[in-house]
């Protein structure tokens, strides 16, 4: 780059001449200072053999001064270099320097700068001597001078020092532009130097940036090799390149507006993944210019969680969308993965259902622990701790846990920590891999916050949790298209203890997501989920083995839809072990299940097992509404008693008060009773008799009662014992039997035929 080529600028002070010498000044240059026209000592030689026109002057003071007293600009980002040749011809031998006077915008002289150059001693007379300075903003190697961006011209010259009365003589002074000997490329770059950074790690070179930002014009600004010290937030409008690094305070912002993406966060913060991370989530949390930090494929790995909020100090609330995508995470073995385990007494109660009051040493309890005792259904976790009431508050009530006991508190460590925002909407994650390595858990959510996603995400091989909700951080969110790759798929199902998921509140929908051998794929509250397209199978290598659940519905009037799934070595199980009182004393019961057109399959399982259990944790409790239509149940190397069935560890069903139950259209293969409601029977009555007892065979859906029939239509003549037909109908008699499954058709008189009765097991 050449100003005087391509601004038009001018550098080069006049030849020295007759008519000249009252452009040169004996003081700093400025204008009404004195000059070397007229003066005695001084005077313009014509032809000196070496030189040809020169300046002859004799050395009178201390610091003889020659200044050009014309303005020599001194545009952000030139630099100039200052040539002098002279020699000295008689009296005693001076040192020369170059020298100059630097002015700011105003006019004002400018202090605190380098205003002199390298010095040369003068050794013999009449010896050509050759003395250079080179001035400009940056502090680079080379440069003489530093004078940063406040300087805007200088008058530059030369200072004779040393003993007076030498006699010297001094060739025309040059000026000229060698900006180009420091860029690299003369019109792709801006260094961040060349605009008074020092790159010396203390100094703050935050103006320097910005300044340098606003003259790139298009131009790429390079922050060439050293560290840099940035003691403020920084907005940067240009493409970056780092050959140095940067420090910048925690809540300090690097934005860098045209460059964003995490390699380039690294390469800033001198390859410190963890560190670049977080700053670049800052920056996506406090800008408008992106939506979406784009990891660009890298791996980071990290040695400890990632809290966010303490990433970005200044937000306790985001309601923006905001995404990170593309990349992977990986936990490194540290012991910050290890898990934080306390145990304290507490109290609960049925009338403040949220909380466990009078907590013993409650400041040791850490918000996001799993919350572990006597009545404690999963997944309950610490949303809050308030030390000095001695309170904490949970994530859902517990389960006939009224009264005191030890609970046991568990803080899982997470790669993704939003536990310490307050509440976060619209988050998304897209692409990530989590790479827990068996130490570390996925995601711990906020405890609160709206339609949050996690899409096309890995979770793979996480220590304890894929991701979990300790509020309601997960109200209306999106998983879509996620692996769950467990660590433990060795161990037999019963001694599994990893979850993939957990949710809270309503609205959640699970697609298309795959997940393996865990001891839940997902535990589920709240109401009006979709579960849709997801892939889950817990088998092990025992025979006549023992399953675990992999969807968990743990709320009876639940509302939701599971889908189109492949449940593999796995079953549903829906509970209310959310009821501080689980006992029934009123509300729908269990209500609102859908499970349609799903493909369950088991193999080496015990014949007990079963895809459907339904698990009251009370007494009292009844299916009011529930429609399994459409699936596939499938049993191989094994032979199941029925897909469908209540656990009756705690308490049965009161199959008295069945109400709304639709089992219709699904396929049985190795299942001994297939359920059925309304169930279709075709009886046969081949001796006669007034009461025809019509069994429904344990194919009434949980082994329920026959409760009503809906319709009874004869298949054949009826018949009397003298072969008589007579067409009058039976009246039905429901619930009898021993397990009250049975039908009884009651004739006027005994009667021998084929009938189809379509009983039901709800009203």
């Amino acid at each position: 780059m050449n100003k005087a080529i391509t601004d038009g600028l001018v550098f080069m002070p006049p030849q020295f001449a007759v008519d000249t010498l009252g452009q040169w000044s004996r003081g700093d240059g400025t204008p009404g200072s004195d000059t070397y026209a007229s003066l005695p000592s001084a005077a313009f030689v014509p032809a000196d053999q070496d030189f040809g026109g020169c300046l002859e002057i004799q050395k009178t003071t201390s610091t003889q001064k020659l200044r050009y007293m014309g303005q020599t600009p001194l545009p952000t980002g030139c630099y100039l270099r200052i040539t002098a040749r002279v020699k000295c011809t008689g009296g005693a031998l001076p040192t020369v320097r170059i020298a100059a006077w630097a002015g700011n915008a105003g006019g004002n002289a400018v202090t605190g700068i380098d205003l002199t150059g390298p010095q040369v001693t003068l050794q013999n007379y009449g010896e050509i001597v050759e003395v250079t300075a080179i001035v400009g903003a940056g502090d680079r190697g080379g440069v003489d001078m530093v004078w940063g961006n406040e300087p805007i011209y200088g008058h530059f010259g030369l200072d004779l020092t040393g003993p007076n009365g030498g006699v010297v003589r001094i060739d025309d002074i040059e000026i000229e532009d060698v900006t180009g000997v420091f860029l690299r490329d003369m019109l792709g770059w801006v260094d961040v130097r060349d605009y008074g950074a020092k790159g010396d790690g203390s100094t703050d070179d935050t103006a320097a940036f910005v300044a340098a930002d606003n003259a790139a014009n298009g131009r790429r600004v390079l922050v060439s090799a050293g560290t840099y010290r940035l003691a403020q937030s920084v907005t940067m409008n240009s493409r970056v390149v780092f050959e140095g690094t940067l420090t910048m305070p925690t809540d300090a912002i690097l934005s860098l507006t045209k460059d964003f993406s995490l390699p380039v966060y690294i390469d800033a913060f001198g390859g410190d993944e963890e560190l670049a991370f977080k700053k670049a989530v800052q920056s996506l949390m406090n800008g408008a210019d992106h939506e979406s930090l784009d990891m660009a494929g890298r791996r980071v790995s990290i040695t400890e969680p990632l809290d966010l909020q303490a990433a970005v100090p200044n937000r306790l609330f985001y309601a923006q969308r905001r995404v990170i995508r593309n990349g992977q995470l990986r936990a490194e073995g540290t012991t910050a993965w290890d898990k934080d385990v306390v145990t304290s007494a507490a109290t609960y109660s049925a009338s403040n259902d949220g909380k466990l009051t009078q907590v013993n040493n409650a400041a040791n309890i850490q918000v996001g622990s799993l919350v572990e005792g006597a009545g404690v259904g999963r997944e309950v976790y610490v949303r809050s701790v308030n030390v000095s009431a001695q309170e904490v508050t949970l994530s859902q009530p517990l389960s006939d846990a009224v009264g005191r006991q030890t609970y046991t508190f568990t803080r899982f460590k997470y790669m993704l920590d939003l536990s310490n925002f307050e509440r976060l909407n619209v988050f998304e994650l897209e692409g990530i891999e989590f790479q827990c390595n068996a130490v570390a858990s996925g995601i711990l959510l906020p405890p609160l916050g709206a339609i949050n996603v996690i899409r096309n995400c890995v979770f793979n091989r996480p220590g304890d949790r894929g991701i979990t909700s300790i509020g309601d951080g997960c109200q209306g969110m999106l998983i879509d298209h996620c692996q769950f790759l467990s660590n433990e798929g060795g161990l037999l199902s019963q001694n599994r203890t990893s979850i993939g998921l957990n949710t809270n509140a309503n609205d959640v929908k699970i697609r298309n997501c795959r997940a393996s051998q865990f001891r839940h794929f997902a535990v589920i509250s709240g109401a009006h989920n979709i579960l849709s397209g997801n892939h889950f199978f817990q088998g092990d290598d025992a025979s006549n083995g023992t399953r675990s659940a992999g969807i968990v519905i743990t709320t009876r009037a639940c509302n939701t839809q599971i889908t189109g799934n492949y449940i593999d070595n796995a079953f549903i199980e829906w509970t209310n072990e959310r009821e501080p009182e689980p006992d029934y004393t009123g509300g729908f019961g269990f209500a609102g299940l859908s499970v349609t057109n799903n493909v369950m399959l088991a193999s080496n399982v015990a014949p007990w097992f079963s895809h459907i259990v339904i698990k009251p944790y009370g007494s009292g409790h009844f299916v009011n509404g529930m429609n399994v239509s459409g699936n596939t149940f499938r049993c191989v190397q094994a032979t199941m008693y029925r897909a469908e069935r209540v656990d009756t560890t705690y308490a049965p069903l009161d199959l008295t008060r069945m109400r709304g139950v639709n089992f219709q259209g699904n396929t049985y293969h190795n299942i001994v009773s297939g359920g059925e409601n309304p169930l279709r029977i075709q009886h046969s009555q081949n001796s006669h008799d007034a009461t025809w007892e019509v069994d429904t065979l344990y194919r009434l859906p949980f082994e329920g009662y026959a409760l009503d029939v809906e319709s009874v239509v004869t298949r054949s003549r009826p018949r009397n014992p003298s072969n008589v037909s007579k067409f009058d109908m039976p009246y039905t008699l429901t619930e009898q039997g021993g397990q009250k499954d049975k039908v009884h058709l009651v004739w006027n008189e005994p009667m021998v035929g084929d009938v189809t009765v379509v009983v039901r097991m709800d009203k």
